[in-house]
């Protein structure tokens, strides 16, 4: 069976990008507060919209690349709009179960840790998919996206509620 290229890309794009901004926003939003409730709330927002967001604009940019081409593959764009969809909502809730499951004080530290998880699984997966060195892939993903979240965790930090 081959593998449609979008439908790769949208998977990759839908999971990495969760992993990174939901845990941005699950730990961001628990440095400013202690209510479990809001925390949990935060994070289920953040994955629908960006769910809803990222399927969308996938599926209206693929659709917008193949009108350019004068071509037309209606399946293909919709099916990588809900794989975008469906893979960010997988990807969120890598980093929000350890806030449903965990006691708070516990949840912050291994939200990070689960994603970093995720992320070199996402790479070690994608690294067998297409053929090349899984360890190198997993790394690469878990190098890059370690550091957007590190940095997206830095900014939060620095811009928390408490400094302002």
């Amino acid at each position: 069976m081959k593998l449609n290229k979008e439908y790769l890309q949208s998977a990759i794009f839908g999971i990495n990008d969760a992993l990174v901004s939901t845990t941005g926003v699950i730990v961001g939003i628990t440095a400013g507060t202690n209510s479990k409730p809001i925390i949990v709330l935060a994070g289920v927002v953040t994955i629908m919209v960006e769910a809803l967001s990222m399927g969308s604009g996938q599926y209206l940019s693929l659709k917008s690349a193949q009108q350019l081409k004068k071509t037309s593959n209606q399946r293909v764009a919709i099916t990588s709009g809900v794989i975008m969809f469906l893979g960010y909502i997988l990807g969120g809730l890598v980093p929000l179960l350890p806030v449903l499951l965990l006691p708070l004080e516990y949840s912050r530290i291994t939200t990070i840790i689960c994603a970093l998880i995720g992320l070199f699984i996402l790479g070690y997966v994608k690294g067998k998919i297409v053929k090349v060195s899984p360890l190198r892939s997993a790394l690469e993903i878990f190098v890059i996206g370690g550091i957007a979240t590190a940095i997206g965790l830095a900014v939060g930090n620095f811009l928390s509620v408490g400094s302002i």
